[in-house]
């Protein structure tokens, strides 16, 4: 019989093992030397079992927002035959803007020096040492991990239930640039956090098709009707979704200039790489939403190209001044 190691030990080993290396860990890696999967396969659990297993603790894990990022191949990064797992400690960052009292701090560093001691089970560190057993460098020391903050919108707590209760959801969507929102049907299958946004998964009923949805633009309340779908449907749905959004990010890029150690050559630098003459050139999924961050680095960042994405940044620094402005005026 395998042995019966509890999912949520399972998970916790699998994040300690993620956050062990910068260069990621294969699908085989991860089911031959991190606890819970490693038990299961000397117990002869079939290979495929496995591979749905680590599949769905994947897409649990990013649920909880946890960011498991998939890197594929160096030569052709849409290449994902061979692709590997990691969890960038520096994601984990908590926002700039949150200040804590003395007294705050205090009672958080002696929870997190307690949580740090004891996250990381035995099996945990066994498994990180047999991990650096196979020559893949890694941080040390590895004391376990803390979750992610990350502000939820409204519709996340039903959209998450009715993806665990397999169930059609109904909402009405607002689309950058149009005046009315519109209402949407779908058979929800997976919540993915990317660059720091919740999305929905699905297919839309209306058309059958796949679809993705931006929580931040739901409008109204989420109905969860009564209509069931088959749950097999969400299995490698957060996969899928990430994919996808990658994939759309690979072939969108801004060419920025961001002034050196400020918020924004940190916050982007992360997803950036060098432009091949001056800046940094980022991906990006939705234009209407890389603007609203970039204008809220203000001054920080120049937007070079794309022209649309500049004029964007340039209409919301413009709404912002002309609001001060009013606001100064009633003064």
């Amino acid at each position: 019989m395998a042995a019966r190691i509890p999912a949520e030990e399972r998970l916790t080993n699998l994040v300690v093992a993620l956050m062990a290396t910068e260069i990621g860990l294969t699908k085989q890696q991860i089911l031959d030397n991190v606890s819970g999967y490693r038990q299961r396969a000397h117990a002869g659990v079939r290979a495929d079992a496995l591979e749905k297993m680590f599949e769905r603790d994947k897409d649990e894990l990013r649920t909880l927002g946890v960011p498991v990022e998939t890197i594929g191949d160096q030569a052709d990064p849409n290449d994902l035959r061979e692709a590997r797992y990691r969890i960038p400690q520096a994601e984990y960052d908590l926002p700039g803007d949150i200040e804590f009292t003395p007294a705050e701090l205090a009672v958080l560093q002696l929870a997190g020096s307690v949580w740090s001691a004891e996250s990381a089970s035995g099996d945990a560190k066994a498994g990180v040492r047999k991990i650096r057993a196979l020559g893949i460098d890694g941080d040390e020391p590895i004391i376990g991990f803390a979750p992610r903050i990350t502000a939820r919108d409204a519709a996340f707590a039903p959209l998450q239930d009715a993806i665990e209760k397999s169930r059609v959801v109904t909402f009405d969507y607002l689309k950058p640039g149009e005046d009315a929102s519109r209402r949407r049907s779908i058979r929800p299958l997976a919540l993915v956090d990317y660059e720091a946004r919740w999305h929905v998964f699905g297919v839309d009923v209306d058309i059958e098709e796949d679809r993705m949805f931006l929580l931040s633009r739901i409008v109204g309340d989420v109905r969860v009707t009564t209509t069931t779908f088959d749950a097999a449907l969400r299995e490698g749905a957060g996969e899928r979704a990430l994919r996808g959004l990658q994939d759309v990010a690979a072939q969108n890029s801004a060419l920025l200039e961001v002034t050196p150690g400020t918020e924004a050559s940190l916050r982007l630098g992360r997803r950036a790489r060098p432009a091949p003459t001056q800046g940094i050139l980022v991906p990006f999924v939705d234009l209407h939403i890389l603007a609203d961050e970039i204008a809220s680095y203000g001054p920080e960042v120049r937007v070079v190209e794309p022209a649309a994405l500049r004029e964007a940044v340039v209409d919301r620094l413009r709404a912002v001044a002309g609001t001060n402005a009013e606001i100064g005026a009633t003064r």
